[in-house]
């Protein structure tokens, strides 16, 4: 046996691009696992879609004048909950409706929820028409 020394002769080309190939590898190999690892924010979180996000009407009818109640919501939330046509003549005829519809809303807008609504005491019987209105106008939304 005999003890030559060996000399190998590398070019810096060839160790450029072997390093460059080595990088894409890497990252290709990255990206692969973040593609396709499963998805962790649905089912960590517990949030599914709800509803078909967009604004819903439903029609309530107070004294022969009809308003409509507009529901915004988005794919898992309630976001706002107003009235479309509200004019005077229905503000003076029923003084204590928007009143009512935006303590209505504020409940729902929190709790996310048509749930134990707690109603005025001052107007209960239009609290509950606003509510049933609300809940028609949720119920279009709702994910089937």
């Amino acid at each position: 046996m005999s003890s030559r020394t060996r000399i190998i002769v590398l070019h810096m080309k060839e160790i450029i691009y072997t390093a460059i190939f080595a990088a894409l590898a890497v990252l290709l190999i990255i990206l692969l696992i973040v593609m396709f690892r499963p998805s962790g924010k649905s089912a960590a979180s517990g949030e599914k879609k709800q509803y078909t996000p967009g604004v819903y009407t439903s029609t309530l009818t107070l004294n022969n004048t009809n308003l409509e109640v507009e529901v915004a919501v988005t794919d898992s939330e309630i976001s706002s909950i107003r009235f479309s046509n509200l004019d005077e003549t229905v503000t003076t005829m029923f003084p204590l409706v928007q009143p009512a519809l935006e303590d209505i809303a504020d409940q729902i807008c929190r709790t996310q929820s048509l749930e134990n609504i707690s109603f005025p005491e001052d107007a209960p019987y239009t609290s509950q028409l606003i509510l049933n209105a609300v809940t028609q106008a949720v119920e279009k939304a709702t994910v089937q």
